[in-house]
């Protein structure tokens, strides 16, 4: 079974094939760009390997995921100049003809961190990604949490920090945890990007403060036996995953079996899989349509 996958980025796209659902052979990066430029890109990466079974894709979003609506398989409400209501997995499907698979970059990473990272093992955890922007994924059963549509849990308001009352930069919401925590919002906050900031700076506890209130927020949707920390801001900066499980655990208090939750060190962990998270959860993808056809 030879499944190809994409992971689209904001940024970059990386093209993969795999002769075995669980080995990259092959990877080409695309540039992210306008979308015709992009999709013509892909393209021209998976016909160099045509004959493969199926296709996985990994997107940024917002996406539609919802497989008997119009807008399935595509990018829709993006803030990305250009990309809004861009068709991508249609697209692909129609010139190859194999299954295809869509869903969101932070699902895919998410998947492949259960399957072979930092939630091995476990059947029910959550993904976050704490970068350009602050993204989840949920994961229950070895599969994907889906209903009306995507989680978009970077997009909550948490209860603000006493004595902070920065504005935060989200364009939908201010203060949103993606607005107050990711990679952007850091640097507008602070002048200087995250990995120059030291790490005894006060602007840390408000950082980790709503990321620690995202955490809360996904302990008590009762699903994660362990939540996973990608993105360049969570895994570039050791002493954050730390302040967020001391937040964490003051914000819960005494509520709930809390034993049920283990050692926070152990509970609220780093990604296992690095940049290869992102494609090999495409490759899942693929799989997943491979099985469903």
């Amino acid at each position: 079974m030879r499944i190809a996958g994409v992971e689209l980025g904001g940024t970059k796209c990386v093209c993969v094939l795999s002769q075995d659902g669980a080995t990259i052979v092959e990877a080409q990066r695309v540039d992210t760009t306008d979308p015709e430029t992009t999709m013509s890109a892909i393209e021209q990466a998976l016909d160099q390997w045509r004959g493969f079974d199926a296709i996985g894709i990994a997107s940024f979003g917002p996406i539609g995921i919802d497989t008997g609506a119009a807008t399935y398989g595509h990018i829709t409400a993006t803030t990305k100049p250009g990309w809004a209501n861009t068709d991508v997995a249609g697209r692909l499907r129609r010139r190859y003809g194999v299954p295809t698979a869509f869903h969101t970059d932070v699902v895919g990473a998410g998947l492949a961190e259960g399957q072979w990272g930092a939630a091995k093992g476990l059947h029910d955890h959550a993904y976050i990604t704490i970068g350009t922007g602050v993204g989840v994924g949920l994961i229950s059963q070895d599969k994907p949490v889906v209903g009306l549509t995507h989680q978009e849990l970077g997009h909550v308001r948490p209860v603000r920090m006493a004595g902070d009352d920065w504005p935060g930069i989200c364009s939908f919401h201010g203060d949103c945890v993606e607005g107050l925590a990711s990679g952007p919002a850091i640097k507008a906050r602070a002048g200087v990007a995250a990995n120059e900031i030291a790490e005894h700076s006060p602007i840390w506890p408000q950082i980790a403060h709503p990321v620690a209130q995202l955490c809360h927020t996904l302990v008590l949707t009762g699903i994660p036996r362990r939540i996973v920390f990608g993105g360049g801001v969570a895994l570039g900066v050791p002493w954050l995953l730390p302040m967020v499980r001391r937040m964490l655990d003051e914000s819960l208090g005494s509520y709930g079996d809390r034993s049920l939750l283990g050692d926070l060190d152990a509970y609220i962990v780093p990604a296992a899989l690095g940049a290869e998270a992102g494609p090999l959860g495409a490759i899942l993808l693929g799989q997943h349509a491979f099985a469903a056809k």
